[in-house]
């Protein structure tokens, strides 16, 4: 038995205008909206798999078939058409709802997901991400997100025990998602049209986490950072996850002191010759951001003491990589180099679980800024 597959990848095939009049909606109309090529393959998810390996459209997991029947189905729980068009990717391919809702159904991800998916999108395509160098860039670099709003529970977002990975959750199709859209509209092929090094295990599934607003003493990272109150994402261009273990330090001051050093060390991206710009991303650990909110109610100040832990001295760097530093002014007056130009640049949130005193450190790609968007309700 085969079925019609639909194609997920819009670079060959851009969506054309709509004939017709859209009065009656996205789900009360007798027209075919879905103009992705159709592909015939078996009706099983293994010989789909197989296909979509052979075809570049797989990551070397199984995949959904997206048969026009799932496809519709998806379409039809939410209030989007699929000819609408989201972004343009780096080279200029039109990332439709049509193509987001394949790869979405491919990863398994629930329909509900759709509104965070496009914000996603959105986020990473906004020009100060720098896409383009994300995506082709020799580093091991993938977009990671932050979830604010209640939207974290609808979808059951991780932001408690294991949220950065090995707890069971729909976060994870719905990173996986993200990821495939990446491969399958923005073409993002190792050797091909990214020259990654290493790569990264964030390129399969990605890293889409939540804030555990109920436990940070602060207000939440999207409503700090954008002034949006509820559902938002903030995207982050990461090198990865580092663990940051202080079972010793008692107050605030000696937690922060044991987090910026941890993240501040030559080699990382952050005191890269290369780039021009970074931040530096930082999760805290719900006890651990109570015991520094005791002593520094107010998130600026946590900022800025963290930020003058996370500096190495100049003369750490050999000569040609400390002459470079310096014609950029990023050697400052006491003969160190920060980890990001300013404190408002450490961007921090609460996340983890309560069985010990960690924090949660993602290096910046150096270049890609981050960025804060809502989420549009859903139906």
């Amino acid at each position: 038995m085969t079925i019609h597959t639909i194609k997920p990848s819009s670079r060959r095939n851009p969506v054309p205008k709509p004939l017709v009049s859209r009065d009656c909606g996205p789900s009360g109309c007798e027209i075919d909206w879905l103009t992705s090529k159709r592909v015939e393959t078996e009706d099983s998810i293994e010989a789909f798999t197989q296909a979509s390996l052979e075809l570049g459209w797989g990551d070397g997991l199984p995949l959904i078939p997206p048969t026009d029947a799932r496809v519709r189905a998806f379409l039809s729980e939410n209030d989007r058409y699929p000819d609408e068009l989201i972004a343009h990717m780096p080279d200029q391919s039109e990332c439709t709802v049509e193509k987001i809702v394949i790869n979405a159904v491919m990863a398994g991800a629930a329909p509900e997901s759709l509104e965070l998916i496009i914000a996603a999108i959105q986020s990473i395509t906004e020009p100060d991400f720098e896409l383009y160098g994300v995506n082709a860039t020799t580093a091991s670099v993938y977009p990671a997100f932050v979830v604010n709003g209640p939207i974290r529970d609808a979808l059951n977002i991780p932001y408690s025990y294991g949220c950065t990975g090995g707890v069971a959750t729909q976060a994870v199709a719905i990173g996986r998602a993200i990821r495939l859209i990446m491969r399958n509209v923005a073409g993002q092929v190792a050797g091909v049209t990214t020259q990654t090094t290493f790569g990264s295990p964030g390129r399969l599934a990605g890293l889409l986490i939540g804030e555990w607003e109920e436990k940070s003493p602060w207000a939440p990272l999207a409503e700090r950072r954008a002034g949006i109150a509820g559902n938002a994402i903030t995207s982050f261009g990461t090198m990865g996850t580092m663990n940051i273990l202080d079972t010793t330090s008692q107050g605030a001051m000696a937690f922060l002191e044991m987090i910026g050093k941890s993240v501040a060390y030559p080699g990382a991206n952050c005191f890269s010759p290369s780039m021009e710009y970074s931040e530096m991303m930082i999760g805290l650990n719900p006890i651990c951001a109570e015991i520094i909110a005791a002593e520094l109610p107010r998130i600026e100040d946590v900022q800025e003491a963290v930020w003058k832990f996370s500096s190495v001295p100049a003369d750490w760097l050999e000569k040609h990589h400390l002459g470079q530093l310096e014609a950029q002014g990023r050697v400052r007056s006491d003969g160190r180099i920060y980890c990001t130009p300013e404190p408002k640049d450490m961007i921090l949130f609460v996340c983890g679980g309560l069985g010990g005193l960690h924090a949660l450190g993602l290096h910046s790609f150096g270049s890609a800024l981050s960025q804060t968007k809502p989420v549009a309700a859903a139906i």
